[in-house]
C-alpha cells in the first residue's frame, strides 16, 4: 500500500529533496549566493560612504568655527581704535582728523 501525500505533508518529508532537484537549481542557488555578495557589498560601501561624509561634516563646522573666530579677532583687531592704541606702544600717534581729498581735473586738449 503505498501512500500518496498530497499538499503540504509532502514537504514535510525529505524525499522531496533529492539530488536531481539540487542538481538542478544549482545555478539559481549559485545567482542567488552572488547576489547575496553583492547586496553585503554595497551595504557596506554605503554605510562607509556615511560615516566618511559625517567625519567631513564635522571637520566643515570646525574649520567654520575657526574661521569666524580668526575674522571676528581681525575685526577687532582692524578697527581704527585698536590700531592707534598699537601705534601709541611704539611712539606713534594716528591721525585724529579725516584725509584731504586731492581732486585732479583733466586736462582737455582739443
Amino acid at each position: 500500500m503505498a501512500s500518496n501525500k498530497t499538499g503540504i505533508n509532502r514537504y514535510f518529508e525529505l524525499g522531496f529533496l533529492t539530488s536531481d532537484l539540487i542538481l538542478q537549481n544549482l545555478t539559481f542557488v549559485l545567482f542567488l549566493g552572488f547576489m547575496a555578495i553583492i547586496y553585503i557589498a554595497n551595504a557596506r560601501f554605503a554605510e562607509k560612504n556615511l560615516r566618511e561624509i559625517q567625519h567631513l561634516q564635522q571637520d566643515i563646522r570646525e574649520l567654520r568655527w575657526r574661521y569666524m573666530t580668526i575674522e571676528s579677532e581681525n575685526m577687532y583687531n582692524a578697527r581704527q581704535s585698536e590700531m592707534a592704541d598699537r601705534l601709541d606702544g611704539r611712539g606713534m600717534e594716528a591721525y585724529r582728523t579725516q584725509p584731504k581729498r586731492i581732486v585732479v581735473e583733466k586736462k582737455k586738449d582739443y
